[in-house]
């Protein structure tokens, strides 16, 4: 599988960009895959759900079934967070998988950037960050594309994986 993340500060246009770039990738028949990293607590479980209760009670993974879609969620229950590669691994076989977060990772980057927060371009001290996807232009050696350019962003990726 070929992994390549989208990274950026927070409020930078990531998630927007990944959005687009999954529909770009699925429109021309590629099988995609994505990883979504948080750094903060987050439950897809509700309280008072069956599966809720399943993993309050102590449940290292619980399965959820339906017939739309099925999710497995893992406890760590004191564990360390896995890396990225045990994460991938976990995953099934598609052509690319395309990570949200994870900076400082070793897989390739396009890093999200907006003027607006203030903040210096990732890229600057991060040699995973192949591009920079802005919304204003930015000083850099490293290739720039317009924050809406998904399709130039999507054919810059593929290039760069050899796909």
């Amino acid at each position: 599988m070929k992994v390549y993340g989208v990274t950026g500060w927070k409020n930078s246009g990531k998630t927007g960009l990944m959005e687009r770039l999954v529909s770009e990738f699925t429109t021309r028949g590629l099988a995609v895959s994505t990883v979504k990293h948080a750094h903060h607590d987050t439950d897809i479980d509700q309280p008072g759900r069956d599966s809720y209760r399943h993993r309050e009670a102590g449940a290292r993974q619980v399965l959820l079934a339906t017939p739309r879609r099925w999710a497995v969620m893992h406890e760590l229950r004191g564990a360390p967070e896995p890396s990225l590669a045990d994460l991938l691994a976990q995953l099934a076989p598609v052509d690319l998988v395309l990570v949200e977060g994870y900076k400082q990772g070793a897989h390739p980057k396009i890093e999200a950037h907006r003027a607006e927060n203030a903040k210096p371009p990732l890229a600057q001290d991060n040699p995973t960050v192949r591009a920079l996807a802005c919304d204003s232009v930015l000083a850099t050696d490293l290739p720039c594309f317009d924050l809406d350019d998904t399709r130039g962003i999507a054919d810059f990726i593929l290039r760069d994986l050899g796909l």
